[in-house]
C-alpha cells in the first residue's frame, strides 16, 4: 500500500493532514503500468484522475488537426480533474518506463470536493493553468496559420508585379539592341539637319502622347490602316510597330512627314529607330508601374505590422482599414466588391501595434468567406458620442440565430481545418475589450453587419 510520504514529496499534495491523505490513498485504486501499456484511451469515457508515483509517462493526441505529444512524470496529476467538463479522454496516456500511479474515480469527486477543499483548491487551479497554456498555444497555432495565409497572399500578390518588371527588364535589352543597330544605321546616311529634326520629332512625339487607347474594335482598325500605309511604303514586317501606334492612338497621317522627306531604306532605319523608342518607353513604365505596386504592398505590410513604430500609439482608423485591405487584396479582387463610407474627419484611436488590424483582417475575411468569394463588402465609419463605430457588413447568406449565440465562445468554428484565419472572433472580442470597447453583430440573410465601437483618443471637432 502506498504511504503518505510518498505523496507528501510532491507540491500539490504537500502540507495537507495525515487523515486527508489516508482518505485519499484508501479511496484510490493503485495501478503498477508496465512499460508499453496505456493508461488511458483517447476516445475512452474520462472517469478517473491519475496521480503518477514513479516513472515516466508520455501523452499522445490531436487537438484542431495537429498532433502533439507531452511528457509525465513523478508528481504529476493528470485525466480527469474536479469540475472539469471533459466527457472523453483527449489523449493516449502510455508508460514509456515501468510506472506506479493511483487512480482516483471521478465518481469520488463530489466527497474528495468535501473531505479535501484544499487539494480540490489546488486542482482546480491545475486545471485553469492548463486551460490557460491550451489557450496560450491554440492561439499561437492560430496565429500562425493566420501569417501564413496572409504570406501566401502577399507572396502572389508581390509575386505579379515582380515577374512583369523581371519580363520587362528581360525584353528591354533586346529593344536597346534594336535602338543601337538603328541609330548606326542612320549615322551611315548623310541627313540633312531637317531629316534629323523629323525623325527627332516624331519620335518624340510618339514617345510623349498619351492618349487613351481606342476600344478593342477601332484599335484593331487603326492597327490594319497602320499596317497598310507601312506596306504601301515597302515596310512589310514592322506590324509590331503598327500594334503599338494603334495602341497610342497615332493616326496614319501622322506619318507621312516621314516618307515625304526620306527614301525607303532610310525610313525603315527611322521606323525602327522611332519603334524601339516608342516600346522601351512602354516597358520603362511597366517597370515604373511594377516597382510602385511593390513599394505600395511593402509599405502596407509595415504599417499592418506597425514595423518600426512603437506599439502603443494612435492609429487613424480608416487609414488602418485601408492598410488591412490591401493586405487581403488577394482574396478581394477574385469578386467582391467594396463600397466605403467614411466620415470626412480622421478617427484616432490609442492602439497597442497592429492588433486593431487583427480586428478588421477576421472580420473581413469572415465576410468574404459569407459571400463565397464573391459580392459586396461593406466598410462603414461613423461617431457615436465619444467612440467611433466600425461597421463591416455583407450580403452573404447570414448567421443562423443558433450559430450566433456561439461566435464569441472560444475555439467555436463552422470552419473546417485549415480554413479562415484561425484568429477566432473569442480573440477578435478580447482585443476589442482591451482597447476598452465592444463588438455586437446583427445578421439576416444578405445583410451580416459586425459593429465595433472604441473610444477615440481625441474628439474631433
Amino acid at each position: 500500500m502506498v504511504d503518505k510520504s510518498e505523496l507528501l514529496r510532491f507540491p500539490i499534495f504537500a502540507d495537507l493532514p495525515d487523515d486527508q491523505l489516508d482518505w485519499f490513498i484508501r479511496q484510490s485504486q493503485e495501478l503498477h503500468i508496465k512499460a508499453g501499456d496505456l493508461y488511458t484511451r483517447q476516445g475512452d469515457p474520462a472517469d478517473a484522475m491519475y496521480t503518477i508515483l514513479e516513472g515516466h509517462l508520455q501523452a499522445r493526441g490531436e487537438f484542431a488537426g495537429e498532433t502533439f505529444t507531452f511528457d509525465l512524470g513523478p508528481g504529476d496529476v493528470t485525466g480527469l480533474l474536479p469540475f472539469s467538463r471533459m466527457k472523453l479522454f483527449k489523449v493516449n496516456l502510455r508508460a514509456e518506463t515501468d510506472s506506479h500511479a493511483l487512480r482516483f474515480a471521478a465518481s469520488l469527486f463530489p466527497a474528495l470536493i468535501q473531505k479535501l477543499p484544499e487539494l480540490t483548491q489546488r486542482l482546480v487551479g491545475l486545471m485553469s493553468d492548463r486551460i490557460r497554456e491550451t489557450t496560450r498555444i491554440e492561439q499561437q497555432r492560430d496565429r500562425l496559420a493566420s501569417l501564413g495565409k496572409l504570406s501566401a497572399g502577399l507572396a502572389h500578390e508581390l509575386n505579379n508585379p515582380a515577374s512583369a518588371a523581371k519580363r520587362a527588364a528581360t525584353q528591354l535589352r533586346d529593344v536597346i539592341k534594336k535602338i543601337r543597330n538603328a541609330s548606326l544605321e542612320l549615322g551611315k546616311r548623310d541627313l540633312t539637319p531637317a531629316q534629323k529634326a523629323e525623325i527627332e520629332k516624331l519620335e518624340n512625339f510618339f514617345i510623349q502622347r498619351n492618349e487613351p487607347p481606342p476600344d478593342p474594335l477601332a484599335g484593331s482598325d487603326l492597327e490594319e490602316q497602320l499596317d497598310s500605309l507601312l506596306r504601301s511604303h515597302g515596310q512589310n514586317d514592322l506590324y509590331q510597330l503598327a500594334a503599338d501606334l494603334a495602341h497610342k492612338s497615332v493616326q496614319p497621317e501622322m506619318l507621312e512627314s516621314l516618307f515625304a522627306i526620306l527614301d525607303a531604306a532610310t525610313a525603315r532605319a527611322a521606323l525602327v529607330r522611332i519603334a524601339a523608342s516608342v516600346e522601351i518607353a512602354n516597358l520603362l513604365n511597366e517597370i515604373e508601374s511594377s516597382a510602385s505596386r511593390i513599394s505600395d504592398l511593402v509599405g502596407a505590410i509595415k504599417q499592418y505590422t506597425y514595423m518600426d513604430q512603437s506599439p502603443l500609439q494612435n492609429v487613424d482608423i480608416v487609414k488602418s482599414l485601408e492598410t488591412t485591405l490591401i493586405i487581403l487584396t488577394h482574396k478581394l479582387k477574385r469578386g467582391v466588391v467594396v463600397q466605403r463610407d467614411y466620415q470626412p474627419v480622421p478617427f484616432l484611436v490609442n492602439s497597442f501595434g497592429s492588433e486593431l488590424n487583427q480586428v478588421w483582417t477576421n472580420l473581413i475575411d469572415n465576410a468574404i468567406d459569407a459571400m463565397s468569394g464573391k459580392g459586396e463588402l461593406r466598410v462603414r465609419t461613423f461617431r457615436e458620442d465619444n467612440c467611433v463605430v466600425v461597421e463591416i457588413g455583407d450580403n452573404g447568406t447570414g448567421i443562423s440565430p443558433e450559430v450566433k449565440a456561439h461566435i464569441f465562445e472560444p475555439f467555436f468554428t463552422t470552419k473546417g481545418v485549415g480554413e479562415g484565419t484561425g484568429l477566432g472572433l473569442d480573440t477578435v472580442q478580447r482585443i476589442v475589450r482591451k482597447h476598452r470597447g465592444n463588438i455586437q453583430v446583427t445578421s439576416s440573410p444578405g445583410d451580416t453587419r459586425f459593429q465595433v465601437r472604441l473610444p477615440l483618443a481625441q474628439v474631433p471637432a
